[in-house]
């Protein structure tokens, strides 16, 4: 394991995402690679009344190597509103979800984040820092294949890859509103254990 990690930008990334952000000395952000497609870049897992939900952030496309830095979010459609009513149906029950939701509502309130690498980089600030986490973070200046040094989750870190990939990330169990009904759902948003274990879960990655 090197000091040093890369990782995608990502919209309420992960459990594993976070994991990262908090075991690494240093991470770097990618910010000039092309658009990857169905990934966590514009796209979070949340555990929902029926299960697993992807909430996903419409794009506005411009051509199929797009780098990440140039991608912008559309807004033709209230895309907000329905993330966070999403968030609201599948937390409200949870033990922290009031104490949070102020923290949260605002980034579904507004549509001033025209960049996503914009929108997901607040987004996860105010998750760091409602994690009590100071991880040291940069960002990459030019689009790197093979870093030397450097442990690279720009690929691993992704809904299409199994989670054994990631020698690192170690699954633990945690408790979840739904899971009586559909059992436990692992590796969801970071903001899955925020609502469900509050300030137990920095302890927990």
């Amino acid at each position: 394991m090197n000091s040093i990690a890369i990782l995608p930008s990502a919209y309420l990334g992960p459990i594993q995402y976070f994991q990262k952000l908090k075991s690494y000395e240093n991470c770097i952000m990618e910010h000039h690679e092309h658009l990857q497609k169905q990934t966590y870049r514009s796209r979070c897992d949340i555990y929902s009344p029926n299960g697993k939900l992807t909430l996903s952030i419409p794009l506005v496309h411009r051509n199929k190597r797009q780098a990440m830095k140039d991608v912008r979010i559309s807004y033709e459609y209230n895309w907000q509103t329905i993330h966070w009513r999403s968030l609201e149906s599948s937390y409200r029950r949870s033990p922290f979800f009031e104490y949070f939701e102020d923290d949260f509502r605002p980034f579904y309130e507004t549509n001033s984040y025209e960049y996503l690498i914009d929108f997901n980089a607040a987004i996860q600030e105010k998750v760091l820092e409602l994690l009590k986490l100071k991880p040291s973070v940069s960002f990459s200046k030019e689009y790197v294949e093979v870093m030397k040094n450097v442990d690279d989750y720009r690929m691993i870190i992704s809904p299409k890859v199994n989670l054994e990939q990631d020698k690192f990330f170690v699954i633990k169990p945690y408790n979840q509103v739904f899971e009586t009904r559909h059992g436990s759902i692992e590796n969801l948003s970071i903001v899955d254990l925020l609502f469900n274990e509050g300030s137990r879960a920095l302890d927990y990655l």
